[in-house]
């Protein structure tokens, strides 16, 4: 293991020697589709809500165990149709504006070793047509990289999810961002990981936001454009990153910004 030190902000950065720069693993989408684990819930005649884990199972199998579990046949064919229309987990129905909002589902793996605790869920909204792009572990620092979105004609998006431990030894499970450091110190130490070299002179603004008591620091960096959003849960630190090309920014800054303005805790 190698240690890349961050002096200024009193704690050290840790990365394997296969690490590169995050922006590359965020561009990466080589690894199979894989499905989360989610709940299914359908109502019966009487009311009742019925609810049954899948995870990695197709819809044939799901079908046949719904009919088993004695869940109307209307009820099957609601599951079977959003498994074949190709739904995300966590991703809800679009809003009257066109908007969707995506939970991180609670039963999504990802824990980053024995010992951590649950991560606590995030959301954020994006315009229907984004979608989810596959994370492996095998990607490059995809085992920091929780998710990926993207649209091809507007931008994409990815969240890591890091152990604050890798960057602070006196935080405790309930981290807060102001006791990582200010909003300069920050950027300055982990922008270079998502956008894959230093960030001196390329910060346009940067904000301080605080919703429900959590602060959220949001950042805009220069062309190619990219929007930060940092924050801290738990035990881990979270960075919800929004990137675009020139063309895309000069059409969709709006909604881009829209999108990066939606990241929560939850």
């Amino acid at each position: 293991m190698s240690t890349v030190g961050f002096k200024s902000l009193g704690f050290s950065l840790k990365n394997s020697n296969q690490r590169h720069s995050l922006v590359a693993a965020g561009c990466s989408s080589s690894s199979p589709e894989r499905v989360s684990a989610t709940k299914i819930h359908e109502e019966n005649e009487n009311g009742v809500v019925l609810g049954r884990r899948t995870a990695m199972v197709s819809g044939v199998s799901l079908v046949s165990s719904g009919l088993m579990m004695g869940i109307p046949r209307e009820g099957v064919a609601v599951v079977k149709q959003g498994l074949l229309a190709g739904r995300i987990p966590g991703l809800s129905e679009p809003n009257e504006q066109g908007w969707r909002t995506y939970r991180r589902p609670d039963e999504k793996s990802g824990g980053h070793g024995v010992g951590w605790s649950p991560i606590i869920p995030y959301a954020f909204s994006v315009p229907d047509g984004w979608e989810e792009s596959p994370v492996s572990i095998a990607d490059l620092g995809g085992t920091e990289i929780d998710l990926r979105f993207g649209s091809p004609s507007e931008g994409r998006l990815f969240v890591i999810v890091a152990p604050v431990l890798r960057f602070a030894d006196y935080l405790e499970d309930d981290a807060r961002i102001e006791r990582i450091g200010p909003p300069e110190k920050v950027i300055n130490a982990f922008g270079p990981e998502v956008i894959g070299e230093n960030v001196e002179g390329k910060v346009m603004n940067s904000k301080v936001k605080e919703y429900s008591g959590r602060k959220y620091y949001q950042f805009e960096l220069e062309p190619p454009h990219c929007l930060i959003t940092a924050t801290a849960a738990g035990n881990r630190l979270y960075l919800f990153n929004v990137l675009a090309n020139g063309l895309q920014w000069k059409r969709h800054n709006q909604d881009l910004k829209k999108i990066a303005d939606s990241f929560r805790i939850v």
